[in-house]
């Protein structure tokens, strides 16, 4: 069952509040759980109970995400803005560095938060911030597309492909190396979500110029790459293993960009290790 949490945050115009929606379950240290760009915190589903079993995990849908509603005016979408949203809500929520894992965008925004220390443990999942340009121009593309997809499609269309295991290709495949594992209802959940983004728009714009160039000395690092993954080239991986020298580098066989899909107990067992 979702929850909401409000909170302020001091901006250049004075206090702003924002509101953050979030699933909680499990129990044990804190585990939050961050999703990509034009998705939500229910992408998290298949692996969310198995690491539950550990950890009190904490799924949330980033600001313009999900059921969560936009920034306010004052707080910019990329790292600068959402960073210290995500540490005010840790406060919000009463953890203190908890470790994180993030996906895509969220696996950005996770590694960022290592980098500040205000988590105790990062594992990013083909993060964001690690391509040449021709790269990001490439995955840039097909995230527009899949937007343009979500807007055009009538409703009634997206439910009839999600129905049939060709549809779900037809529309995932190059997000998920096995998409006939999604069930029609995520499918039809996830291109609503990718609809009503109202934060997806902003946060691209922002994406143009983001590289992620500095180390993350101190924290434990994990960076796992579906091997894949036809959103986010696996050889970026190397590329980040490079930029942060110290982390852990796993291949994720089998998987593409949204792993916890493509095999829930693989990425589980990453993100368990990776806490440990």
């Amino acid at each position: 069952m979702a929850d909401t949490v409000s909170f302020p945050i001091d901006t250049p115009a004075g206090e702003r509040t924002v509101e953050v929606v979030y699933e909680r379950l499990g129990a044990g240290e804190p585990l939050v759980l961050l999703h990509g760009i034009g998705h939500h915190l229910q992408v998290w589903d298949p692996v969310a109970g198995l690491l539950a079993a550990e950890r009190d995990v904490i799924a949330v849908d980033l600001p313009g995400f999900g059921q969560s509603p936009a920034l306010p005016d004052g707080i910019p979408y990329g790292l600068p803005g959402v960073v210290p949203v995500l540490g005010a809500l840790f406060e919000a929520l009463g953890i203190h560095q908890p470790h994180v894992a993030g996906n895509s965008l969220g696996g950005l925004v996770a590694l960022q938060l290592g980098r500040e220390k205000l988590v105790r443990s990062v594992t990013a999942i083909s993060p964001a911030g690690f391509w040449s340009e021709a790269e990001r121009r490439y995955a840039f593309g097909i995230l527009w597309a899949l937007r343009r997809g979500a807007l055009t499609l009538p409703p009634g269309a997206v439910a009839r492909l999600a129905r049939t295991t060709a549809g779900r290709a037809a529309m995932l495949s190059t997000l998920y190396a096995r998409p006939g594992r999604r069930t029609p209802d995520s499918v039809t959940a996830e291109t609503r979500a990718m609809r009503e983004s109202t934060g997806f728009d902003a946060t691209l714009r922002v994406g143009r110029s983001v590289r992620f160039t500095d180390d993350i000395p101190d924290i434990p690092v994990t960076i796992a790459w579906g091997a894949r993954d036809r959103l986010l080239l696996r050889r970026q991986g190397v590329r980040a293993k490079e930029v942060i020298p110290g982390a852990r580098l796993v291949r994720l066989p089998g998987c593409g960009h949204v792993a916890m899909s493509d095999d829930p107990a693989l990425t589980a067992r990453v993100i368990l290790d990776a806490s440990r």
